[in-house]
């Protein structure tokens, strides 16, 4: 009956699971996530070798890490993209619980690494970074319990993801860390609005976001440092965002030339959060277009390709981790150009961090899992036969 309904596409019979992989892989999305981790080694040759020279190791240190996390990312992002959504389901609710444990022990176990907020555990060879590998379970946890919400006599899942996110958000605040917590709150918003929320709750919840950023300004001297510092006319040539914005505008069009740049002298971040003003220093604007060309196309197409899907849950993960992806890179350049107040986020597959770049393979490889081509019936062909 659901066939007569929806139609299928054909399968074909006893088909090895790498060949039916690559043929219902979003190839160019794939494409673009080999593209930024070489972009990020590229910047990485001259970034990091500054901060290795500082510290009395090898030039290519963290070009080495950067190259071994990589790997590893790319091999978990392959791995995931290759399970069923239901399996990702799985892990990802799995994954969820171990981080948020993980995040509930930080102010015990936890280390600032002489930066003023909690957010890693030193393992001594290698750091963790918990809320990293929280973001994709969440995205799963809040996709699964919004989608259960829409079944007959299901339970309120809305009510709970709201809850929950809310305790995240705190949790996350209290470290502090209000650059995921506002990548969290985002996420949740993106799929609370496709499952259907109405706009006059959406802009409640909007004016309650922005009653807690007041909030948070009068209370926290951090945060209330840094909006500060991005409305204050005029920039401290002395700080990290004095030294980003001039070499930006140094980069002009075309850079100053490929091992040319300053900044990386100066900026102690020049490898994470501020890597993209090396980009926009040696290689100009051309380089920042590509890199802004390839977020925007993985995240385009990822949307576009989860229009067609039928399942709930799948679409609202996928439209999260989607968007959550591309609001991250947007956030971390808003940042480099002045336009989004400093909140410490690296850039998703350049930025050198072992549990960014891992955390980020993950949450790619649960969109590829999500957005592959399954024997379904698309969505638009079952309302236009409703229309006929």
């Amino acid at each position: 009956m659901t066939e007569m309904v929806y139609g299928t596409v054909p399968l074909r019979a006893g088909e090895p699971v790498l060949p039916r992989w690559w043929r219902t892989i979003d190839k160019w999305s794939l494409s673009g996530v080999l593209v930024l981790f070489g972009i990020g080694l590229l910047l990485g040759l001259a970034a990091s070798v500054p901060l290795a020279e500082k510290n009395g190791l090898d030039p290519f240190y963290y070009v080495t890490r950067q190259a071994f996390f990589g790997g590893m990312a790319i091999v978990a992002m392959l791995v995931t993209s290759m399970m069923s959504p239901d399996l990702v389901r799985r892990l990802g609710v799995l994954g969820f619980l171990a981080a948020f444990v993980a995040l509930l022990l930080l102010p015990v176990f936890g280390t600032d690494f002489g930066k003023g907020a909690v957010r890693w555990y030193s393992l001594g060879f290698a750091s963790f970074q918990p809320s990293e590998f929280l973001k994709p379970g969440f995205v799963v946890m809040a996709a699964w319990l919004m989608a259960a919400a829409q079944e007959i006599n299901g339970p309120p899942g809305r009510l709970y993801s709201f809850v929950l996110t809310l305790i995240i958000v705190i949790f996350l605040a209290l470290q502090p860390d209000f650059g995921q917590a506002c990548l969290i709150l985002f996420a949740w918003g993106v799929m609370y609005f496709v499952a259907g929320a109405p706009i006059t709750l959406l802009t409640v919840i909007g004016g309650l976001v922005v009653a807690g950023g007041i909030f948070a300004y009068d209370v926290s001297e951090h945060f209330a440092r840094r909006i500060d510092g991005f409305l204050s006319a005029e920039v401290d040539p002395r700080t990290q965002i004095g030294y980003a914005t001039n070499a930006i505008q140094e980069g002009g069009f075309f850079g100053v030339g490929v091992g040319e740049g300053t900044v990386k002298w100066s900026l102690p971040d020049a490898h994470t959060d501020f890597i993209i003003a090396v980009a926009a220093e040696e290689y100009g604007l051309i380089l920042v277009l590509l890199i802004i060309a390839v977020y925007a196309s993985i995240t385009a197409r990822s949307l576009f390709r989860l229009m067609r899907e039928r399942d709930p849950f799948t679409r609202l993960a996928g439209t999260g981790l989607a968007c959550a992806f591309g609001v991250q890179a947007m956030i971390n350049m808003g940042v480099a150009v002045r336009l989004l107040p400093a909140k410490g986020m690296t850039l998703p597959f350049v930025s050198y961090g072992g549990s960014s770049v891992i955390a980020s393979g993950i949450a790619v490889g649960m969109l590829l899992a999500f957005t592959r081509a399954r024997p379904q019936g698309r969505i638009e062909d079952y309302l236009i036969k409703r229309g006929r």
